[in-house]
């Protein structure tokens, strides 16, 4: 196995493909989708806002939108992209050298459904994460590269990307080989990626939604799915047309809104539970910080990390120390690799 080509292949081949999604939009397109969510969130922000008082243009806008395709695209999918390859086969060709099982071959999940592969995906994904993101706050050096994220002073949905580098190779490092061994491949990421894109910017945004409308919004994208086949059920014979489609939407989106509606704040992290994760004051018995979830909030309550003391619309965000933090891009990309006297 020649690891290096396979290194380079994957690098040349997002390459190409990054530059057709640039010049090619269409609605599989997700560099498009990046600006349509983001647009959708902002629009949403402007005429409903939560915190009145912040300004449309908050603190740091600008900043925050450059993070967005820098860690996005520029970062995120290229690493996953060019090593993931790699990674996924220097580890099962060790256990294979090892042990001689090979875990690729004898992967359950080959003959499973695509809908299947990408909701376990999902699932094992937002797991590993959230573990990953406690080690952010638990480890003093990898503290120091999370602060950039926990830098917003004024939150809105592009502060979902804000980051340091390091953090993707951190997660991504840890995301590579429980994900390529379940057989996620760069489509499924990109799904998944897409879907936890919305909830990001959802989390982050200056609105506040009752559960009902989200649960409608979860239950209508289910019902999409299935109008369209896209769950592989195979519900009906033949095709249906567009106005049964339609029922099916407005169909689920209407359970979804009267029995998820009621847990959907328990299922998925909101922009009122993730606030006190950027607390500037965490509670005195919890100075690692709460609510850790990226999407998905039940491992908060699961594992007891789960804290909402009162609405949190206004409480100070950041650190303590934050005025002191660098504010450019280039200095906070920096910060992290040199100890101040």
């Amino acid at each position: 196995m020649n690891y290096w080509d396979l290194f380079v292949k994957g690098y040349s081949g997002y390459a190409q493909y990054l530059w057709h999604e640039i010049t090619h939009p269409s609605w599989h397109n997700y560099f498009y989708w990046l600006l349509l969510v983001s647009l959708f969130f902002f629009l949403l922000e402007q005429t409903k806002p939560w915190r009145t008082d912040q300004p449309k243009f908050r603190k740091d806008f600008w900043l925050d939108f450059f993070y967005m395709f820098f860690n996005f695209f520029l970062f995120s999918l290229i690493i996953y992209n060019a090593a993931s390859d790699v990674v996924v086969n220097l580890f099962n060709d060790g256990i294979k050298s090892l042990t001689g099982f090979d875990l690729q071959a004898s992967n359950p999940m080959r003959n499973w459904k695509h809908y299947q592969i990408l909701l376990l995906g999902f699932v094992v994904r937002d797991f590993v994460q959230w573990w990953v993101h406690r080690l952010l706050h638990r480890v003093p050096r990898l503290w120091e590269f999370h602060k950039v994220h926990h830098s917003v002073e004024q939150m809105g949905f592009a502060a979902h990307l804000r980051y340091h580098w390091m953090e993707n190779v951190v997660y991504r490092t840890i995301e590579y080989i429980p994900l390529a061994m379940l057989g996620i491949g760069l489509y499924d990421f990109f799904v998944i990626h897409i879907f936890t894109l919305a909830v990001g910017h959802y989390n982050h945004s200056n609105i506040t939604v009752h559960g009902r409308v989200t649960g409608a919004i979860l239950g209508g994208l289910i019902g999409i799915a299935i109008a369209t086949n896209s769950f592989e059920l195979y519900f009906f014979e033949k095709s249906i047309n567009l106005f049964q489609q339609l029922g099916l939407v407005f169909g689920f989106a209407a359970l979804g809104a009267l029995i998820l509606g009621p847990v959907m704040k328990i299922i998925f992290n909101s922009p009122e539970m993730h606030i006190w994760h950027h607390a500037y004051d965490l509670p005195e018995d919890r100075q690692y910080g709460i609510n850790f979830g990226l999407t998905l909030a039940i491992w908060d309550y699961i594992f007891g990390t789960a804290k909402i003391p009162h609405n949190g619309r206004d409480i100070r965000l950041g650190f303590p120390k934050i005025e002191s933090f660098p504010k450019t891009f280039i200095e906070q990309n920096l910060h992290g690799f040199t100890s101040k006297k």
